[in-house]
């Protein structure tokens, strides 16, 4: 009994090493890479076949579709992934993953009843007139291929598959990217929701294949009431994750048709244009975190000072991730737009760069968001996440929207993460005495000072000094990231 346990603590800690840490979030950094190639890519083609208007009606069929996807998944996802990475009795972990298949499925069906039966009424509410309805239906059918493709790869990150999400998730992308342009080219705004659903459907087929290769069932079949103890803790714990994630993503749908009334469709798609450019660049950094901390987090989140030191060593490491590709993009905010978007988005540089500087405190607040849920601790979490962080970022957007136009939007960023970085640190260091370790603090505040630096640079009147001067900040972060990845992923072996 002593070894096995000793033989478990060994294996947790070499998971939570700087190697594997470093390990784990470039391979998926590496594939998100792609993926995010394959998504400038598409978005290249919205914005030169369809305009800032294409641009802001994908923007709403998305925002709408993430709402709806969010309600009916019933919040399975996250707590599939904290189960099936907690059992370590590999019966109960087949249980587990029987349950979550069967209840996926389900919520897939709701999800397409949902949006097909609301058609009428989203149409109205989106677009202001009834004449989507009918892509509201087909929308439906992406909606359940979305849940039921996510549900398997939840499953595929509660069992650290990482070549095989990798492959999936390659695959899958370039599959519906090849079947989306065409679609936009040839239907224009029509073939937007096919186009959804293409990519939907893709990436269902390949995560699905990648299961059944990777997991073999050995065990009888269960009566589905042997089930029922299991899909009442999946669904517990993922209702109040569902709650919060219904309300983070009504309050982008709500914010988009804030800046629709107030603004224009335009304005929507500009706005949506440089999040989108944004959130590439750190999505890399926020897609590695899900896909390989949060599982990493689960297995031990019942020590404290191990989730301490986890917590904190993933902190140094996002710290030297998303300083060099915040300075990166609020370098080359214009060469970007011009080669992602369009002329026609030239305006947006300035919100672009404020978007930077607001992802840099989303970052630095993420691996702290992750404890709550990890913990299990529902009350709480629902009332940091779903509650709280919501209502600070609808009202603050609306508010700095509606004084400042569309360049407040890029100030409330900023100030909407900063305030939930301090929010996230006041509560774990009251519920689980978590603390920044004195390297994490120190190099929180080098990448602030580096990003900050570069930002002030970007307002400078002479713009031959402007841009020498960020590209000499540039060089810097990315040496002092590069040097510190290196020694400590060697200081691991």
């Amino acid at each position: 009994m002593t070894e096995s346990v000793n033989k478990r603590e060994k294996k947790e800690n070499g998971l939570n090493s700087y190697r594997n840490i470093i390990k784990g979030t470039s391979f998926f950094g590496g594939v998100q890479v792609f993926n995010i190639l394959i998504n400038l890519i598409r978005g290249k083609f919205v914005a030169i076949i369809l305009g800032p208007e294409g641009m802001g009606i994908s923007a709403l069929f998305n925002s709408a579709s993430n709402t709806i996807q969010r309600f009916s998944s019933l919040g399975l996802n996250q707590s599939i992934i904290r189960d099936v990475a907690e059992d370590s009795d590999s019966q109960r972990q087949e249980s587990t993953i029987r349950t979550s298949l069967r209840l996926t499925t389900f919520t897939a069906l709701l999800g397409f009843i949902i949006c097909s039966a609301l058609c009428l009424p989203l149409s109205e509410i989106t677009f202001g007139d009834s004449s989507y309805w009918w892509q509201f239906i087909i929308l439906g059918v992406g909606v359940a291929f979305a849940i039921a493709g996510t549900g398997r790869l939840s499953i595929l990150q509660g069992l650290h598959q990482v070549k095989k999400i990798s492959k999936a998730s390659l695959v899958g992308g370039l599959t519906g990217l090849c079947v989306g342009i065409p679609l936009y080219y040839l239907f224009r705004d029509k073939g937007i929701v096919p186009a959804i659903v293409a990519i939907f459907l893709a990436l269902y087929i390949f995560y699905s294949i990648s299961l059944r290769k990777c997991y073999q069932f050995k065990f009888e079949e269960k009566k589905w009431k042997d089930y029922i103890p299991i899909a009442k803790n999946l669904l517990l714990l993922g209702i109040v994750l569902m709650s919060g994630d219904v309300i983070a993503n009504l309050v982008t749908y709500l914010i988009n048709l804030f800046v629709r009334m107030h603004g224009s469709i335009d304005d929507v798609g500009l706005y949506q244009a440089a999040h989108s450019v944004t959130n590439q660049f750190s999505g890399v950094i926020f897609s590695a975190l899900a896909m390989d901390y949060f599982p990493r987090l689960s297995k031990i989140a019942k020590d404290n000072e191990k989730l301490k030191e986890t917590v904190n060593k993933q902190s140094e490491i996002v710290s030297w991730l998303i300083s060099p590709a915040m300075v990166i993009l609020i370098l080359a905010a214009p060469l970007l737009i011009r080669v992602l978007l369009s002329e026609s988005f030239h305006s947006i540089t300035p919100l672009m760069r404020w978007m930077g500087l607001g992802m840099l405190f989303r970052a630095f607040s993420f691996p702290m968001a992750y404890i709550t849920f990890a913990k299990g601790n529902k009350k709480v979490f629902f009332i940091l996440e779903g509650i709280v962080a919501n209502t600070l970022t609808l009202v603050i957007s609306c508010l700095f929207f509606y004084w400042f136009g569309l360049i407040g939007l890029g100030y409330a960023l900023v100030a909407d993460n900063a305030l939930c970085m301090l929010l996230y640190y006041i509560v774990n260091r009251k519920l689980y005495s978590y603390n920044f370790s004195s390297s994490s603090l120190l190099n929180y505040i080098l990448g602030g000072v580096l990003v900050g630096g570069c930002f002030v640079f970007s307002y400078l009147l002479s713009p031959a000094l402007s841009y020498t001067l960020m590209g000499v900040i540039a060089a810097i972060t990315i040496i002092w990231a590069f040097y510190n990845l290196k020694i400590h992923f060697k200081a691991s072996e």
